[in-house]
């Protein structure tokens, strides 16, 4: 496959699968915009391993490919649509290979039942499925100071307690209790409330608790804005206004997040961006 064809694959994968990222990346320049979607179609592509049931070892299958990256970042691409694109992204915007890796690390975990124990442990799996994202794409986005690296980690932590607030019951149904152990236990939440159908005052009160808890996170990484390249800022405003947007519904909703999926509706969604170009 050509390398343009590449790109227009990897467009695809993410104009259709990338809910919250996608409208960020619209405002972007061409070459950082299919960048961005090409590395977000092998991020796409590793998260699916993990959870598709219909592959018969998934375990085999992600191992087949770590061994596929390794290949297409000492420059043999393997036989899929988007390593082209990818190894190209990786190169022009001098991404290290240890965040790739540590990705798929993040992924494997997922693959046996969870059942986090401390908050520790906690940022320990939002770093490898969710920092490592933030850690990447910030390479395209440009960035001048070191400090921008630590503020792209705690990012990408704020955004993964938002997806585990979110889906709370798919992940417990999936026996996937990413909520800490330590939480559960000081609120008095048992695991098997998290799967419905009723929300408990307890179980309400906790996830309040965990929503404080990514706002902080949220605040802290907040400086990142001003430490990317100016033209990239727009950007990075809707991509974080997108998903603490999600973080407000999930508190507005009073955290009925047991019963229906929370969303961000799109005519919102292009608000934020309308939104971050004027800022």
């Amino acid at each position: 496959m050509t390398l343009p064809e590449s790109y227009v694959f990897c467009e695809r994968i993410a104009r259709s699968q990338a809910k919250n990222f996608y409208y960020s990346f619209l405002l972007l320049k061409p070459e950082q915009r299919r960048a961005m979607c090409a590395i977000y179609a092998f991020m796409r592509y590793c998260d699916d391993l993990s959870d598709d049931e219909g592959i018969a070892d998934r375990a085999v299958a992600i191992a087949r490919w770590k061994n596929d990256l390794e290949s297409a970042l000492r420059g043999a691409a393997p036989e899929h649509a988007l390593w082209p694109a990818f190894m190209d992204a990786v190169a022009r915007y001098h991404i290290p290979h240890r965040y790739f890796f540590e990705m798929i690390e993040g992924v494997t975990s997922d693959l046996e039942p969870r059942r986090i124990q401390t908050f520790s442990e906690l940022y320990d799996y939002c770093y490898h499925v969710a920092s490592v994202v933030g850690l990447t794409i910030i390479h395209i986005f440009g960035f001048n100071s070191n400090e921008a690296l630590t503020l792209a980690e705690k990012c990408g932590v704020a955004f993964q307690l938002t997806n585990i607030l979110r889906d709370v019951r798919e992940d417990a149904e999936k026996d996937r209790v990413y909520l800490p152990a330590e939480d559960l236990e000081q609120f008095g939440v048992q695991p098997p409330q998290l799967r419905g159908p009723a929300l408990t005052g307890p179980l309400r009160e906790l996830l309040a608790f965990e929503a404080a808890r990514a706002r902080q996170y949220y605040r802290e990484s907040a400086p990142l804005i001003d430490l990317v390249d100016r033209h990239s800022r727009p950007s990075l405003r809707a991509l974080i206004g997108i998903y603490s947007r999600l973080l407000d519904r999930i508190v507005a909703s009073d955290y009925e997040v047991l019963g229906r999926r929370i969303r961000v509706a799109d005519w919102q969604k292009v608000w934020i961006l309308v939104r971050s170009i004027a800022l």
